[in-house]
């Protein structure tokens, strides 16, 4: 069968705005396929009442009883071996981060029933935050930086590489998104952006260990209930590397005014040159991802709506003159009464 998608693309070949068609697995992922691989495989798991959770980028994702989900590669030739990676990885990563994040319990091995990998995580629970975005800043910014502060440890040299490298590398991707973005009249002031891609790519590289990355850190890979951060999901394009391509996640997933906290909370604050690295990422990508929302936005296959306004947003806090002053609403003093006993 034929599902038509986006090319998976930060800055990598193929156009974000052009919609393209990858071959996905001729069988359809259907809860009766999912039924008969538990049966063959884990057959301890196959009475749980199951329910399809999602249709992700590379996978879907199926909820199996109350606390377990099944996702099985399905649009992208790439799925199965980011199934493997987090699989492979994420176990050992997972008990030290302060946020819940799919662990992987179960392999599924290829069959002539389904000829590709899957994995069985444990499930989390949440809204994505493109569709509930955050409210609760501070709260927020504090538990985004938590978890960072927590994942961002050096990582063994036998980790996979990917979007922690150069930022430079990604220049023929970014002038692609800015010029479609421009030509589609998405953007108001594309000098503006401009502006912080080339000073992002002058900063110096980054000097220290290679840092264990999520990779792929966008509102809909982020959960959230009650205002702020519950859950981060998707750690297929996990990584080691810069950590500047995390840290761009503050601007598009914090409200107006709270991106200081952030940097203030993380570890013990980016240096400049990474804080100019991380908004470079951050404009690369919230171009790749108005080019989605403008997709969706339009009915095209591959399209998101959701991931428009976030991406806007983190481009015009981006590109907001600077007053030199922060824009970080005033903290609480503490109270002067007593405590309680």
């Amino acid at each position: 069968m034929q599902r038509n998608v986006h090319a998976h693309a930060l800055g990598e070949p193929a156009s974000l705005a052009t919609v393209i068609r990858v071959t996905n697995t001729e069988t359809e992922i259907t809860a009766e396929l999912v039924q008969d691989l538990l049966c063959d495989q884990h057959p301890d798991l196959a009475d749980r009442p199951l329910s399809l959770g999602a249709r992700g980028w590379d996978n879907q994702l199926w909820r199996l009883g109350d606390d377990l989900a099944v996702r099985l590669p399905w649009a992208t030739p790439r799925a199965d071996a980011l199934l493997l990676k987090e699989h492979a990885w994420l176990p050992a990563l997972a008990p030290r981060l302060p946020l819940p994040v799919p662990v992987p319990q179960r392999l599924g091995e290829p069959s002539k029933r389904f000829p590709r990998p899957w994995i069985i995580t444990t499930w989390v629970p949440g809204d994505p935050a493109d569709r509930a975005p955050v409210t609760r800043g501070a709260q927020a910014a504090d538990a985004l930086a938590a978890f960072l502060t927590a994942l961002h440890q050096p990582a063994p040299p036998a980790a996979p590489d990917g979007r922690g490298g150069a930022l430079a590398d990604r220049t023929d991707g970014f002038a692609r998104h800015l010029t479609e973005t421009t030509e589609l009249g998405l953007i108001p002031d594309p000098d503006a952006v401009r502006a912080i891609w080339e000073d992002a790519v002058t900063a110096p590289a980054w000097d220290g260990p290679p840092l264990w990355l999520h990779g792929d850190l966008h509102p809909a890979n982020v959960l959230t209930t009650d205002g702020t951060l519950c859950g981060v999901i998707d750690f297929g394009d996990m990584c080691a590397g810069d950590p500047a391509c995390d840290l761009a996640a503050c601007w598009i997933l914090l409200p107006d005014g709270f991106v200081d906290r952030f940097h203030e909370a993380y570890q013990s604050g980016p240096d400049a040159a990474t804080l100019r690295r991380a908004r470079g990422w951050a404009v690369l990508y919230a171009l790749a991802r108005i080019l989605i929302g403008h997709a969706g936005d339009h009915g095209r296959p591959g399209g998101k709506p959701t991931w428009g306004p976030p991406a806007h947003a983190a481009l015009r806090r981006l590109t907001a003159p600077s007053t030199g002053k922060s824009s970080e609403p005033p903290r609480p003093l503490p109270p002067t009464s007593s405590p309680r006993p």
